[in-house]
């Protein structure tokens, strides 16, 4: 079992839910609106999560829509999956998520909108440059499953 992390959270809403880790449903953590937000179609925001949380030293944080979003509220996140790294952890530094809205809708405080996990970074890369690839050739992208 691996050891817990702890993380510094500032609430800077008194509405909003605290965050909790479920044990044994999954490792992510439920993201909640701080704002009522109403979007029409083809409108872009920045959605608040109404906190600040310290990651700690060599991680980073992946915040992604829940399962449910886009068939709940009708909007995606707008760049796809946000990276939080571990420098982003000033007072004013606020957890939030840009989306677009693809009908008309509106969201509510303590709607659960995005969940979030945090991940060991990468390890240092380096790069050979090599004249051919000895791997098995695949047929290239998207060819999977063509015959």
């Amino acid at each position: 079992m691996k050891k817990a992390e702890t993380l510094q959270i500032k609430y800077h809403s008194r509405e909003i839910e605290k965050l909790r880790y479920i044990d044994g449903k999954s490792d992510w953590i439920d993201l909640r609106a701080a704002e009522d937000v109403a979007l029409k179609a083809g409108e872009y925001r920045l959605i608040s999560f109404g906190i600040s949380i310290k990651i700690p030293e060599g991680y980073e944080a992946h915040v992604v829509p829940r399962s449910s979003t886009f068939k709940n509220f009708g909007i995606l996140q707008s760049n796809s999956c946000g990276i939080i790294d571990c420098s982003y952890c000033g007072e004013n530094d606020i957890w939030k998520m840009p989306v677009y809205a693809v009908r008309d809708t509106e969201i509510h405080v303590n709607d659960r909108i995005a969940q979030f996990r945090i991940m060991e970074n990468q390890p240092r890369i380096l790069f050979e440059e090599v004249e051919h690839m000895e791997g098995q050739d695949r047929g290239g992208f998207g060819s999977t499953g063509t015959v």
